[in-house]
C-alpha cells in the first residue's frame, strides 16, 4: 500500500511547494523589479508619508476638493456587531450595494443625490458616475463630465479662476487604455494633489 501512498505524497508536496510557493515568489520577485510601483498597491507618497493609492478612492469632504463618486461600502457597526454601517472607500469591504435598479432604497439615494446637486446649483444633465457607486465601492476615478460639474464650486471655495481650475482637470484626463479599452477619466487624488500644488 506504501508503495501507492508514496508517489502521491511525493507528488503533492513537490507541486505543493512550486506552485504555492515557488511560482508566487517568482512572479512577485519579477513584478518588483519590472513594475516596482504597480506591484507595491500604486501608492502615492508625500512628505515621506503614504497617503492613498491611485487604485482605491478616498473621500474628500471639503467644497475645495473634487469629490469622487459615491462609494457602498460598509463596516461593523461599533454599537452592534450584527449590523453594518456605511464606510466610504472601506478598502477591507469591497463591494457594491447589491441593490437592483427599482429597489427603492437605491432610487431614494440617487433622488437625494440629485436633489443635492441641483440644489448646489447644478443644471442640465448629471453624469451617472456622480450619483451612482462603482461594482467594487473603491473606483478612483470620475468621468471629466463629473469633473467638471465641480470646477465651479471648488474654484470659489479656493478663491481660484475657474479656468485654471477648468484646465486643470482636463491635464489629468486620462484616454482609454491602448486607445481602446475603457472610457476616458480623471482620478480624483492626483487631481487633489495638482489642486494642491497650485500657486494662487
Amino acid at each position: 500500500m506504501f508503495q501507492h501512498l508514496r508517489p502521491a505524497l511525493v507528488m503533492v508536496t513537490v507541486f505543493t511547494l512550486l506552485t504555492g510557493l515557488a511560482y508566487p515568489l517568482a512572479v512577485t520577485a519579477v513584478s518588483q523589479v519590472v513594475f516596482p510601483g504597480g506591484a507595491s498597491g500604486s501608492l502615492i507618497v508625500k512628505d515621506g508619508k503614504v497617503i492613498g493609492s491611485t487604485l482605491i478612492g478616498q473621500a474628500f469632504k471639503s467644497d475645495g476638493y473634487f469629490q469622487p463618486r459615491p462609494s457602498a461600502t460598509t463596516a461593523a457597526d461599533p454599537q452592534d456587531d450584527t449590523k453594518t454601517v456605511d464606510a466610504p472607500y472601506n478598502a477591507a469591504a469591497s463591494a457594491g450595494s447589491n441593490l437592483g435598479p427599482i429597489t427603492q432604497k437605491l432610487l431614494d439615494r440617487v433622488k437625494g443625490d440629485v436633489e443635492t446637486l441641483r440644489t448646489a446649483g447644478i443644471s442640465g444633465p448629471i453624469p451617472v458616475d456622480a450619483v451612482t457607486t462603482s461594482a467594487s465601492g473603491l473606483d478612483p476615478h470620475i468621468a471629466p463630465e463629473t469633473a467638471f460639474l465641480q470646477v465651479s464650486r471648488v474654484a470659489k471655495a479656493r478663491g481660484l479662476a475657474e479656468d485654471r481650475v477648468r484646465a486643470l482637470v482636463t491635464a489629468h484626463i486620462e484616454g482609454r487604455a491602448l486607445g481602446l479599452l475603457g472610457e476616458p477619466r480623471v482620478n480624483v487624488l492626483r487631481l487633489n494633489l495638482a489642486l494642491d500644488a497650485l500657486k494662487r
